[in-house]
């Protein structure tokens, strides 16, 4: 379906389309689990990421890829179906988180390095056998006081780097994802500050490697306050910011941008992808990698019960609709408020 790099990266960031984060480590979904007093097993971890994937019109009108954990990249239906062949049979593209998790940079404290570079390269042609086609790493980059520091931001977006290139070797579009995290008290001009310095240095970093531009997708955060911060930037201001701050950084190349929700509220983080795309002309689609933003009103309504099926679907069908108005700029709360 999709013979080249630049063309998996063309699907993933379609006109009125995004990718959907269903790459939850068994830790993290046990807890997303236990919120709605479900049992975390493989059995219903897979019969809930089916239900998401069964959602037709969601993948088919608005979903252009999805994140996979091994697990579910390796799991079948309860019919007996690939969960790969259903995702890909709704023409979005199946993908892969590959990366082993932040842990402690060495000497920094506060500071992380994501981990996973070892073996890499024979996980990418095993993966590509199982049907990816694209792969997500994710590098953690905190705000305190005298952090990130230089080590920090270089450490990651050589990882970074090493990734995308194995990503490439075997045919998988990387997914480069540094995310200047939003936990704090600082201010919009603080993270904005952070964030175009670790753009700098991946864009540095991919140059170095080699890296095909044309074949990548950049997965950041948006420019926000700090979650702790009083003094909260309207919509407006976080589009602007967050634009400039592309603007300084992103090569033209590049051919898409997929924002993280980055633990935003769901009609926070769709709000503020529709403003940009309705006050700018960029050049790189601008569309969203959501994971809480797409799956928190689903996953509320299944609440592990099989016979509340059809309710989730219908949340999770609104949230990829009101998200896909989004990266097309033509979202307004006036939809929320009547749906």
């Amino acid at each position: 379906m999709w013979d080249t790099l630049e063309e998996i990266a063309q699907a993933m960031v379609a006109e009125g389309k995004g990718i959907l984060a269903a790459d939850e480590s068994s830790g993290t979904i046990k807890k997303r689990f236990d919120s709605i007093n479900a049992e975390s097993t493989e059995t219903s971890r897979r019969d809930y990421r089916e239900m998401l994937f069964r959602t037709r019109s969601a993948m088919t009108d608005h979903i252009s890829g999805v994140i996979l954990f091994d697990e579910t990249l390796r799991q079948n239906a309860a019919d007996g179906t690939p969960l790969v062949e259903l995702i890909s049979s709704a023409g979005a593209v199946p993908g892969i988180k590959v990366d082993t998790g932040a842990k402690p940079l060495a000497g920094a404290s506060g500071e992380m390095v994501t981990e996973g570079l070892d073996g890499l390269r024979d996980r990418f042609a095993e993966y590509h056998d199982l049907g990816a086609r694209f792969a997500k790493w994710r590098a953690v980059i905190n705000i305190g006081s005298g952090i990130p520091s230089r080590y920090c931001l270089n450490a990651n977006a050589h990882a970074l780097a090493r990734y995308a290139a194995l990503a490439q070797e075997a045919g998988i579009v990387p997914i480069v994802e540094p995310e200047v995290i939003m936990d704090g008290d600082h201010d919009i001009d603080r993270c904005f500050e952070v964030t175009e310095a670790a753009l700098n240095a991946l864009y540095d970093a991919l140059s170095e490697q080699r890296i095909l531009l044309e074949g990548t997708v950049l997965k950041p955060n948006m420019v926000v306050s700090g979650t702790l911060n009083p003094v909260q930037a309207g919509v407006e201001e976080v589009a602007e910011k967050t634009v400039r701050c592309l603007r300084r950084c992103v090569p033209s190349a590049v051919p898409g941008i997929a924002f993280l929700s980055g633990g935003q509220s769901d009609e926070d983080a769709t709000a503020h992808l529709s403003a940009m795309n309705a006050m700018f002309d960029l050049p790189w689609s601008l569309t969203f990698s959501y994971g809480r933003a797409l799956q928190a009103s689903p996953l509320k309504a299944w609440g592990g019960n099989s016979a509340n099926v059809a309710s989730a679907q219908s949340a999770f069908a609104h949230r990829a609709r009101m998200n896909g108005l989004a990266a097309s700029g033509a979202w307004t709360r006036d939809l929320e408020q009547a749906a």
